[in-house]
């Protein structure tokens, strides 16, 4: 079996392809579907368990990527963070000198989750300063009434 982390040049490839064809606005469609279609379970968990959902969905899906990571979440200010130390996809994408990475490739995490989590009642914050580094910041924080 190939692991998710075998498709990360696909992914980056399709972007570029997409954008190519038609415009950054279809790869931002084609983003809304992924959210839409594929990130149920990351709703249906915070729907059941609140904020730590985000806990329960992450350490799962990160520890299957293998990435480098440090998540903390405090149930009592409704806030969880992950701390991207090395980013497997970005990470693998810059280590190839045959491919060019899809410029807004980081992106995609910040529509994909923003999209899911806000209309929930959450904050999402995504620091992708150092994203050419492959690292990055989540904060998800429980919007108070």
């Amino acid at each position: 079996m190939i692991s998710c982390t075998e498709f990360i040049p696909a992914y980056s490839e399709l972007f570029k392809f997409i954008e190519a064809k038609e415009d950054k606005k279809a790869v931002l469609g084609f983003w809304e579907y992924l959210s839409d279609a594929f990130l149920t379970n990351l709703k249906d968990l915070v729907v059941e368990q609140g904020i730590e959902g985000c806990w329960t969905y992450w350490s799962k899906t990160l520890s299957e990527e293998a990435a480098d990571f440090t998540m903390e979440l405090d149930d009592e200010k409704g806030e969880f963070s992950i701390d991207m130390h090395a980013c497997p996809s970005k990470g693998r994408l810059l280590e190839y000198n045959h491919i060019e990475p899809y410029r807004d490739y980081c992106e995609h995490c910040d529509l994909l989750y923003r999209r899911v989590l806000e209309p929930l009642g959450y904050k999402y914050e995504l620091d992708r300063s150092r994203t050419d580094f492959a690292t990055c910041r989540l904060t998800v924080s429980k919007i108070k009434p």
